[in-house]
């Protein structure tokens, strides 16, 4: 049975309906400005009687007209289709529209997308009180020249021309006579200052005057343990630039990484100079038989603290018992920008009668008198202070959570962007954030810009990056424009050339390793600068650098942020006078702000794949949080931490509920949803049977009851009820 058509009577009577509800609407769509009036009509029943429903309910009974009133930059003769009826919800009283908006929300005016405010209920930054420090200083050159030593004149020829290098620096003045005396050091220098070259030098003329001349099958006479990989290939180079006059000493080095069957070959063809990592060396110690230290001469320890704090302890002790047992007395050489109590031990196990040498206290005149491993009486103090390059500029933001990663893009943007062309080099606790942040970056910061400038490039740098990956960093480093790093273990002893800035956005666990860090920049005399990421909660930390002799000058969060006033890619939708205001100004520099902010989030949300990841970077970020020492916990503790701020600092809208999913498989969280679902449905039958709807008094009862009940009082009432009923 087919329905008929409705009759022409029937459309009559339709449309002689009165319009019960009539708005008027004046709204934006995008540059026209739209007046719109909005009527409509309710179905009569066929009794007569009006059909009061809601909008939401039933739709269908509502006529909906839209009559364009006016419209400027668009002609009336053309259709609107802009509007939709779901952009508004109507009020039962008087019919007037409210925009469905969240609170706190604020448009950015990008495809109607709303972001979060990013200057709402942020903790207030604390004013900076800076004690007074008397900061240790070190004087980095001398006057003197190598060519005052006593070295071979083509080794001086190859420091002149090959490395461009002619005079001395403080620690190479005071350590190079010392070793080629013969003497065991430990060597205590600031970072950048030259420590490579105050040992490889003096190392290097003595293997060249030995008679007859060293060759391939005298095995390795010097051995050199470094804890990276990165450091380790980069005194390989500076030995391969040392050795360019004298051919018939072989360099060589051990990692992890490379290919076993490879390393194993070059040690049976013979390697005199000996570049290695602990982990790597045990292992050929225990596997390789062709591997013999019966002719060692040299050892030194590069990096020591650095050697003890990743853990090659045993490592240490299986290498020096190999060396005893099979080698000669040799020469031992200790270096760091630190000094530790477990370098101290180190040194009184593996030292024979050392000079120990602090450039920046007084320095160690007598070499045959001293045989302490400190050579003053302050030096248990002093190895608690730390000296800095004194061309280094050392400066502090305090940021809440919230803003940290919009401060971050627009400081780059300023220095490698719309300035300087600086190189920036970004310390950051985890590999996972690394990853983030360098994808992120990538994405967002460097498409081209209106002033016409060269997109930025973005390298990243980590621990669990594979090794053909990671041996080109320092030559595109090197040969590519101005850039940003985001690396997390180029703390200790590379030497970058041209790095200008120094970020740490995640603040350093130890005061040692903030002054590793910042000893990327400012080398060799050069100038360099260095930025530290806080929030209000850690600003203590800012006194506990002070007990080390390390002062900090403060950068204001809006000099940073005003950055982004150079860009119109990052303009709002507001219209401000910043010209001649500075709350307008302010307030434009917060919209581009949020604008930006925008912008890495639909990033992190535009896929599966980059919101994992940014979950993955989040709880990283956690983990290493939990890691300060104890004496730290009072300014870095977790509980500190608002999980919804550090959230926003990562792209994300709202804070991930099921983290530990995050960091398995994709599938688990959502296997493991499933099976409790399972779980429901399959209950025992007669459960799912005596469940029943609470009527309205008990369903009140329920609610009223005190969230403190023990929830016995039930039992006991269905007892007593059972009871009565026997009685009877």
């Amino acid at each position: 049975m087919t329905s008929s058509p409705p009759s022409r009577k029937r459309k009559r009577q339709k449309a002689q309906q009165p319009w019960v509800s009539s708005l008027s609407v004046s709204l934006s769509v995008r540059s026209f400005d739209v007046s719109v009036t909005l009527r409509c009509r309710r179905k009569q029943r066929r009794g007569g009687a009006p059909s009061y429903c809601r909008w939401q309910q039933r739709r269908r009974s509502l006529q909906v007209q839209i009559q364009v009133s006016s419209v400027s930059r668009l002609s009336k003769s053309k259709p609107l289709s802009l509007l939709s009826p779901s952009a508004f919800s109507l009020d039962g009283t008087d019919g007037t529209p409210k925009k469905k908006k969240k609170d706190g929300a604020k448009e950015t005016g990008r495809g109607g997308i709303k972001t979060s405010s990013l200057f709402k209920h942020n903790p207030d930054i604390p004013d900076i009180h800076r004690p007074a420090i008397a900061q240790l200083k070190e004087k980095i050159f001398t006057s003197d020249s190598f060519s005052d030593l006593d070295l071979h004149p083509h080794l001086v020829a190859t420091l002149n021309k090959v490395m461009n290098i002619s005079t001395l620096t403080s620690v190479q003045k005071q350590t190079i006579p010392a070793l080629l005396a013969g003497r065991d050091a430990v060597v205590r220098s600031q970072t950048g200052s030259g420590k490579t070259l105050s040992y490889a030098v003096p190392l290097v003329q003595s293997l060249q005057s030995i008679q007859p001349k060293v060759s391939r099958s005298d095995g390795p006479l010097a051995l050199i343990i470094v804890p990276t990989r990165e450091l380790a290939q980069q005194t390989f180079q500076t030995f391969q630039k040392l050795l360019k006059p004298f051919t018939w000493i072989v360099p060589g080095v051990l990692m992890g990484g490379e290919k076993r069957k490879a390393e194993k070959a070059r040690i049976r063809k013979g390697i005199n100079i000996l570049v290695s990592t602990p982990g790597r060396l045990v292992d050929h110690i225990k596997n390789t038989l062709s591997i013999a230290f019966s002719a060692v001469r040299w050892l030194v320890l590069d990096e020591a603290d650095r050697t003890l704090d990743l853990g090659f302890e045993k490592d240490l002790t299986v290498i020096l018992n190999s060396l005893n047992s099979a080698g000669p007395a040799r020469q031992n050489v200790l270096l760091s920008a630190t000094l530790t109590n477990g370098v101290t031990r180190l040194a009184d196990v593996c030292l024979n009668d050392p000079v120990s040498i602090h450039v920046s206290g007084a320095p160690c005149s007598d070499l045959t008198t001293t045989s302490a491993v400190t050579c003053d009486p302050e030096g248990a103090s002093q190895s608690e202070s730390f000296a800095v390059p004194e061309a280094l500029k050392q400066f502090v933001v305090v940021v809440p959570s919230k803003v940290r990663l919009v401060c971050l893009a627009a400081f780059i943007l300023d220095k490698c962007k719309f300035s300087q062309n600086d190189k920036l080099i970004v310390f950051i606790s985890s590999c996972e954030a690394v990853e983030f942040l360098h994808s992120l970056f990538t994405a967002v910061l460097s498409r081209p810009s209106a002033n016409h400038k060269p997109p930025l490039r973005f390298l990243r740098l980590h621990g669990n990056m594979k090794q053909e990956v990671m041996l080109p960093f320092c030559r595109r480093f090197c040969c590519c424009p101005p850039l940003s790093v985001k690396c997390d273990v180029a703390a200790r002893g590379l030497d970058l050339p041209q790095v200008t800035w120094i970020i740490q956005y995640t603040p350093p666990t130890a005061a040692a390793e903030y002054v590793h860090r910042v000893g990327r920049t400012a080398r060799i005399g050069a100038r360099g600068s260095s930025l530290l990421f806080l929030t209000p909660a850690e600003t203590a930390f800012i006194t506990e650098l002070a007990n080390h002799n390390i002062s900090l000058s403060e950068m204001k969060l809006q000099d940073i942020l005003s950055s982004l006033m150079f860009d119109d890619v990052y303009k709002g939708r507001g219209k401000y006078h910043s010209k001649s205001s500075s709350k307008a100004l302010e307030q434009e520099v917060r919209e581009r702000a949020t604008v930006l902010q925008t912008e890495f989030e639909n990033f992190v949300h535009a896929d599966a794949r980059s919101l994992q990841a940014a979950k993955k970077a989040l709880q990283s970020f956690l983990r290493a949080y939990t890691t300060y020492p104890a004496h730290l916990k009072h300014i870095f503790h977790i509980r500190s931490l608002h999980l919804g701020h550090a959230a926003k600092s990562f792209g994300l809208r709202d804070a991930p509920q099921g983290l530990t999913a995050a960091a398995g498989p994709g599938a688990s969280g959502s296997h493991r949803k499933n099976q409790n679902q399972a779980r429901k449905q399959t209950g025992s039958p007669a459960k799912n049977q005596n469940h029943k709807k609470l009527t309205g008094k008990k369903r009140e009862v329920r609610l009223i009851c005190s969230e403190f009940s023990s929830g016995l009082e039930s039992r006991d009432a269905k007892k007593k009820k059972k009871k009565k009923e026997e009685e009877e």
